[in-house]
């Protein structure tokens, strides 16, 4: 196959992974100028290919929708990576609609692959098994999370319709930085305009979102998982825990990772080793705090509870009755 042809299907595949492609993005994949990008566009048009010019700001080409893709032509390799996506994201909670869209996806995509790779695919699903049922989620609705992904690759305010977990809806402005993905659930963080704060929402519990005039500028060097996860160290609940913990980094991160506890590092001394162990402050607000006692006898490390004193009570209490079964014993 020769390059510019390959290059040709490698356009119409971008084409196809849907939306608004620019020129000037299309010419940095396929590695060409802008005028070639045109004259690949053309070649397309002349296979009877629907694509389409989109005019403005944020323009470019598309394909023309109801377009049918053609068959399938999916290595071994390819097609096995596919079905065992639905999968994961199945379980996992990364579905914007019921579990049956998953399904009758995977079942389009095993009706139009060869009936020998199929069939080893079948084997596969056959007989694979998980240790653990799959979680129960809210799936966010698919018409927000594309409104709010483009709104996020274009920086485009949004307004979104919020549902907060004591059930008070509002209706608010937003900046969206980035979606995250995080433990089966889909979240948005930004910023609300009005307000002037960080906010970060789950996307499940967004009704609606419409996009807004204008546009916005996002913060230099942003990183929205980790905001994401900042965020949850220190979210508003019930207690604020404070500890202090002897022990290095990466000791106390194995049972307190940073979407639980932020983590306070005094200054090493010059020429220290960072992997010396030091008494180092804990920060982590909770709703309850049953669990945190074991997670405390799990780090098998010297602390200090600072407050509350419920939390002490509850690991003197663990302590007591670890003891007396020890004693039976």
């Amino acid at each position: 196959m020769s390059r510019p042809t390959g290059r040709v299907l490698t356009l119409l595949e971008l084409l196809q992974s849907g939306g608004i492609r620019t020129v000037a993005e299309l010419a940095d994949r396929l590695g060409v100028d802008g005028r070639t990008v045109r004259r690949y566009v053309d070649q397309l048009i002349d296979l009877d290919v629907p694509v389409e010019a989109v005019r403005g700001r944020y323009g470019g080409y598309r394909l023309a929708s109801g377009y049918r893709l053609p068959p399938l032509m999916l290595s071994d390799d390819e097609a096995l990576a596919v079905l065992l996506g639905l999968v994961a994201g199945r379980r996992g909670g990364l579905m914007t609609t019921a579990d049956t869209a998953s399904e009758t996806a995977a079942a389009k995509i095993r009706r139009v692959l060869p009936e020998r790779l199929a069939r080893r695919l079948d084997t596969v699903l056959e007989s694979l098994a998980f240790t653990a049922p799959p979680g129960e989620f809210a799936n966010p609705d698919a018409e927000v999370l594309l409104t709010v992904a483009d709104a996020v690759r274009h920086r485009r305010p949004v307004s979104i319709r919020y549902t907060d977990r004591d059930g008070r809806r509002s209706e608010r402005p937003l900046h969206a930085y980035g979606i995250v993905a995080h433990s089966g659930r889909w979240y948005v963080t930004g910023t609300d305009p009005e307000i002037g704060e960080d906010r970060t929402f789950r996307l499940d519990r967004i009704a609606a979102a419409r996009t807004l005039p204008g546009s916005f500028e996002a913060p230099a060097g942003l990183d929205p998982a980790q905001r994401v996860l900042s965020g949850f160290a220190t979210a508003e609940y019930r207690y604020e825990v404070i500890l202090r913990i002897h022990g290095t980094v990466d000791q106390i991160r194995a049972r307190l990772p940073a979407s639980v506890a932020s983590l306070e590092e005094p200054a090493p001394a010059a020429g220290a080793n960072p992997a010396t162990e030091r008494w180092l402050r804990v920060e982590l607000r909770a709703e309850k705090l049953d669990w945190l006692p074991p997670v405390l006898a799990s780090l098998d490390r010297p602390f200090v509870i600072e407050r509350p004193d419920e939390l002490r009570n509850l690991v003197i209490a663990l302590a007591d009755r670890l003891a007396s079964c020890a004693r039976q014993g």
